[in-house]
């Protein structure tokens, strides 16, 4: 046999020993980034969204933007992308396993019933922290006082756009001495990091009763800038979702409607949730904006719309507020909101023309982080509804 073949077959078994293993192995650690450039091509080329680059001033900013053809990589490093505004779970509205609404529980009572961890020493899994921007495609469009609002119903951009202009459909008595706002938590036990952290425990539950690491922890802040704007409220601190998540809407539901009967002088209802961010690599995101030099975890409000079997014709209306209080807080706090979530969703808001639902976060914030953005809440509401 001539060296030439002895070569051939040489460089044969090579390839098929090593190469062809070598190649498949890569292929296959390197599938769902393949993914994501191909999901960002055909977005591009159909026209669903352009990149978003992060830059450091406007004019570099700019300049990346213009830039974009020779730099759809940069585009890939999941920073501000369609599917990242898809990974969030939809917050479910579980109805009651029984006939019966559970009973909600005071906070003082279950304290101690889920701790909060006194430590978290496993390494297992990455939390990112993440800004949440502008976004181009068929599902948005923006508000004229700031911020943008995600249509996911059959509604039209333009019909919407046009209900964004109107003024909500209520009056707040900022002087008044009657309660004129509810913060309530349908999941009071959902909770944060200890600390601002690049890694997570996964054995822990994100929830906890201590209502200082807890939605009631960053209620609190809410109504501490109401105390100093002199607008009245009620912070209900009743716990909805333990020892069951099941019917936790349906408690909820029965101690608004109570709290409404007794102080029908309540316009505005807020369900303050936090929210549960997550890839499918496991990598938790921390939504962040940076406000007067401190990091505060961004925020997304959902105004639901009614699609004629939910009994909420009053639907508009809620997002007449919506709207309202997202312009209000992206031009207090510049880059501190999500866009809103305008969808086909209950969760109560046929109670008031002014009922909505925040959430503050996901399970990679830090409880510092939330409860910022508790305080920066309170104080908007406090400027759009405080007295002389």
């Amino acid at each position: 046999m001539d060296i030439k073949k002895v070569c051939l077959r040489c460089v044969a078994v090579i390839i098929v020993a090593f190469v062809m293993p070598t190649g498949i192995w890569l292929y296959a650690r390197s599938a769902s980034r393949f993914g994501r450039v191909a999901a960002v091509a055909a977005g591009v080329a159909m026209g669903e969204y352009k990149p978003y680059f992060s830059a450091a001033d406007d004019d570099s900013k700019a300049t990346a933007q213009t830039a974009y053809p020779s730099k759809l990589e940069a585009a890939v490093v999941s920073k501000h992308s369609i599917w990242d505004m898809d990974m969030a779970p939809q917050e479910k509205q579980t109805p009651s396993v029984s006939a019966e609404v559970p009973s909600p529980l005071p906070a003082q009572d279950v304290t101690d019933k889920i701790p909060y961890p006194a430590s978290m020493e496993g390494n297992d899994g990455v939390i990112e922290k993440y800004t949440y921007g502008r976004y181009d495609g068929e599902q948005y469009f923006d508000l004229d006082g700031g911020g943008q609002v995600r249509n996911c119903t059959e509604l039209s951009n333009d019909e919407l756009y046009e209900e964004s202009s109107k003024p909500y459909d209520f009056q707040i008595d900022g002087n008044s001495s009657e309660p004129q706002i509810l913060i309530y938590h349908t999941h009071a036990t959902e909770s944060f990091e200890p600390t601002d952290k690049d890694h997570y425990d996964s054995s822990f539950s994100c929830k906890t009763t201590d209502p200082e690491m807890n939605m009631l922890s960053v209620g609190d802040k809410i109504c501490e800038q109401l105390d100093k704007a002199g607008v009245a409220y009620i912070h209900d601190t009743l716990v909805h979702d333990y020892p069951s998540y099941d019917g936790s809407y349906d408690s909820s539901r029965m101690a608004v409607k109570q709290i409404l009967e007794e102080y029908p002088s309540i316009k505005v209802c807020l369900d303050v949730h936090r929210d549960g961010i997550e890839r499918e690599d496991g990598t938790r995101l921390a939504p962040v904006a940076e406000i007067e030099g401190r990091e505060a975890a961004q925020l997304m409000i959902i105004s639901g719309c009614d699609d004629g079997t939910m009994g909420m014709p009053d639907y508009m209306k809620n997002f007449h507020f919506a709207c309202a209080l997202q312009s209000a807080l992206e031009s207090d706090w510049q880059g501190l909101t999500r866009p809103v979530l305008f969808d086909y969703r209950h969760y109560n808001q046929d109670l008031t023309t002014g009922s909505l639902l925040i959430e503050v976060g996901s399970h990679g914030n830090s409880i510092t982080q939330a409860q910022y953005t508790g305080e920066l809440i309170g104080k908007t509401l406090g400027e759009m509804f405080g007295g002389e």
